[in-house]
């Protein structure tokens, strides 16, 4: 059997360090993942964190016999924490190759002066060069944290599972979605659970999609968000734009509830402004953040908090009398609700995500009239316990 020798330190694992080893599998038996510790290095992460990060990325390949896409047959991966020279431990393992990533010529030139000095050890352990696909090739974890810092996205550098670690680690925040149906009370649980924090001494924001969106058609005066309201002026008819500048909202919302064509036009061009709101509204808060976005799931957005989501329900009775305190007519109601997936929808959609992404976890929680109100503390008791805070 060959087996060969993949090491890194995993400060965070990125999507280049896997599609690394992905490769390296299809010439190897057996891939060993060596996560190291440099005594001359910071790390980020300690290295049983590293390490875990590592097996939760990887685990796709750590089964034999598995034959699917990107799935490798008769090939393993195993990963390992391990200190000392490289090739000490390689000759140890009985490993005759060491896989080497390079992104461009620099980790060339410094790759192949660590294999020469490995050489001087006179073990016999040679180097397996593998360069990065260019649209890899800009993905680092140096990138990953300097990214997170500022809260940029990097559900694309890296796993869901490193990104919610990443996002505790660097900005000391825990995401969760909230979601649900119109009348549900999405914004009603976000409130409490923001009181409910308070007591317990453990911040909790409450942050709600759609005061970022009322932000861009209505206050905010940078030159892209009057384009924006430009834009969707010419798109869905000039009277919306009002004399002082902002959108009419309300006969908006008239134009795409219930068009799901219309809907998806307004989205698109709102996605990346709301991104860049939301941004500005994590900068500076740490603790529990409360992402609420009627949305989430059939915008997918879950990303944004890692698949962690809290559907919200209602009866009908209840939603009904929620949305009459709104003054909707019954044709608007009906609307609003056609504009988005029914509770079903949303919860098969958000669970196909967990899967997909290979993490998160979803809450539904009951918020109907009459209902047993000391659930709110038991939930954020579950978000506590859940995310080790």
């Amino acid at each position: 059997m060959t087996k060969a020798l993949y090491a890194f330190s995993g400060d965070p694992i990125t999507y280049g360090h896997i599609d690394i080893v992905e490769r390296a599998a299809r010439s190897f038996d057996e891939i060993i993942v060596g996560i190291g510790k440099n005594p001359d290095k910071r790390y980020t992460f300690s290295l049983e964190e590293r390490t875990e990060m590592a097996r939760r990325s990887l685990q796709h390949l750590s089964k034999v016999n598995v034959v699917a896409d990107k799935q490798l047959e008769n090939h393993q991966v195993r990963v390992v924490a391990f200190e000392g020279l490289l090739v000490d431990y390689a000759y140890e393992q009985q490993i005759e190759v060491i896989i080497k990533g390079l992104r461009d010529s620099k980790d060339f030139d410094y790759e192949v002066q660590l294999h020469n000095i490995g050489d001087s050890q006179r073990l016999g352990i040679d180097t397996f060069f593998l360069p990065a696909r260019q649209e890899l090739a800009h993905v680092s974890s140096s990138a990953v944290k300097a990214l997170q810092k500022e809260h940029g996205l990097i559900h694309k550098y890296v796993p869901l599972y490193v990104k919610q670690c990443v996002e505790a680690k660097i900005s000391e925040q825990y995401i969760i979605g909230i979601t649900g149906e119109p009348g549900t009370g999405k914004s009603y649980l976000g409130e409490k659970l923001k009181k409910e924090g308070a007591q317990k001494c453990i911040p909790v924001h409450h942050i709600e999609l759609d005061h970022i969106g009322h932000k861009i058609l209505s206050t905010r005066q940078e030159p892209v968000y009057q384009k924006i309201r430009k834009q969707i002026a010419e798109t869905f008819g000039k009277h919306l734009h009002l004399t002082d500048g902002s959108i009419d909202r309300k006969v908006l919302g008239e134009i795409v509830f219930g068009n799901p064509k219309q809907l998806e036009k307004l989205n698109a061009v709102m996605y990346d402004p709301l991104l860049v709101g939301l941004r500005q509204e994590l900068r500076g808060k740490k603790g529990i953040i409360l992402f609420d976005a009627a949305l989430l799931a059939e915008s997918g957005l879950t990303h944004l908090c890692n698949n962690n989501v809290i559907l919200v329900t209602a009866n009908e009775t209840t939603q009904q009398q929620r949305l009459q305190k709104r003054n909707l007519s019954t044709e608007q109601m009906q609307r609003r609700l056609a504009s988005q997936y029914r509770t079903e929808e949303k919860k098969t959609e958000v669970e196909k995500k967990i899967v997909q992404g290979g993490n998160g976890k979803l809450w539904v929680f009951d918020n109907s009239e009459g209902t047993d109100q000391d659930q709110i503390p038991r939930q954020l008791d579950k978000l506590i316990e859940y995310f080790g805070i």
